[in-house]
């Protein structure tokens, strides 16, 4: 194994497998050595008990060691420079590199017969075990996303009307003292899989209320005319998002490591079916962002309605369009939050609020007041005049304080 790695890729993460010295050597060498963690291939001792025909395997486990990356920027253009190869484990990839004779970089080199990559088992226990990290680096990052936005998620879903919301609190304690349990004994005992395995519709359930309170929340949007009570609306949906997000966070991290846990039974008791349920709990996860991405899409674009509505109106009411401007950036910046851990990009930009003076010169800010005003002035000829006219004068000294900000 001297001067020789295999590279593992699930498509969330990189696992790098070597002799220590090497292993080291490679991520120094190409500056991801701060950015990994220790796989933990000793796991895979219950799957080398039990499975046929790995000895070899075994002892080659035994004598190296295995570090695990995320797959980001960073990283991941190690799969593209050393071109991994698709194996017979359902959407693993895999590659061997090392440093043949006097050469100094890194080059794939072909795959040993018999060697560790090379076995079935082996190679589906570690993707297994990738497939924990992933969830694992995905809750440690939204730990970190709700301690940041200092919301005390469990006080949220107490005070929720709800009663299956509710539940939510006690599936945490559950769930947790589950991970505790495999964290010290490195394993999921019966009974302790017992108290959480029916926890996952009480997740589910959670995250269907959620999705309703988001949907309500862009109806809401949609049916609100006027400008006055669409910036109070939006302004109240505002912080009412930034909550929700966060028991759909919580919910996500309760999935994950639910998931762990469920992988880690099937690694201990049914490694033959760790492959089909690694790939079916990777379909689920991607569905439920999928789902939440639709739902949060949904409402931005209610609130990008609203923006263009006090956007034609600020002649006006250009304190409700200020509001409503800077609530709708509020929420972007909250969205973005909840995003980042979970790796969904976003290409949001703040929106700019209109000056008052910029909307004077514009024929159609121009038209929509002198409408408006006509609406609520008494009925006749000069409607029009008298519209502009008050429009002139109810803004004349706003327009004057803008001019002396700008200058």
């Amino acid at each position: 194994m001297d001067n020789k790695i295999r590279m593992i890729s699930d498509g969330d993460g990189l696992a790098v497998i070597g002799n220590p010295t090497d292993v080291k050597r490679f991520l120094t060498s190409e500056g991801l050595l701060s950015l990994s963690k220790d796989l933990g291939l000793q796991r895979l001792g219950p799957l080398l008990r039990t499975a046929a025909g790995i000895a070899q395997a075994g002892s080659e486990i035994s004598a190296n060691s295995a570090c695990w990356l995320k797959l980001t920027k960073e990283s991941a253009y190690l799969v593209k420079k050393f071109g991994l190869m698709e194996s017979k484990t359902p959407g693993i990839s895999y590659a061997m590199v090392g440093k043949p004779g006097s050469i100094k970089s890194w080059l794939q080199i072909a795959e040993e017969p018999g060697s560790l990559l090379a076995n079935p088992a082996v190679l589906s226990g570690a993707a297994g075990i990738m497939a924990q990290l992933a969830m694992q680096h995905e809750m440690s990052e939204i730990k970190s996303y709700l301690a940041a936005i200092d919301k005390k998620v469990d006080d949220i879903i107490r005070a929720q009307r709800d009663t299956e919301l509710g539940k939510v609190f006690g599936a945490g304690l559950d769930i947790e003292s589950a991970m505790n349990v495999l964290e010290r004994e490195g394993r999921v005992d019966d009974d302790t899989w017992s108290t959480v395995q029916a926890r996952t519709h009480t997740i589910t359930d959670a995250l269907g209320w959620t999705l309703g309170r988001l949907d309500a929340l862009a109806e809401r949007l949609e049916s609100t005319a006027k400008i006055g009570d669409l910036a109070k609306t939006v302004k109240e949906a505002g912080a009412e998002v930034e909550e929700l997000l966060a028991v759909v966070a919580r919910c996500f991290e309760l999935q994950d490591a639910l998931d762990v846990l469920r992988l880690q039974r099937l690694l201990d008791e049914s490694p033959d079916k760790l492959d089909g349920r690694r790939l079916l709990l990777k379909e689920d996860r991607q569905k439920r962002r999928e789902l939440i991405s639709q739902r949060i899409e949904h409402l931005m674009a209610r609130m990008d309605a609203a923006a263009d509505t006090a956007n034609s109106n600020v002649l006006l009411h250009l304190p409700a369009h200020r509001t409503v401007v800077g609530s709708i950036n509020r929420v972007g910046i909250v969205v973005d939050d909840f995003h980042r851990p979970l790796g969904i990009e976003s290409g949001r930009r703040s929106l700019e609020a209109t000056q008052w003076w910029d909307a004077a010169r514009d024929p159609a800010q121009l038209k929509n007041a002198a409408a408006e005003a006509g609406r609520k002035a008494a009925i006749g000829t000069g409607v029009l005049a008298v519209g502009v006219a008050g429009v002139w004068a109810s803004r004349a000294a706003l327009a004057s304080e803008e001019r002396g900000e700008e200058e």
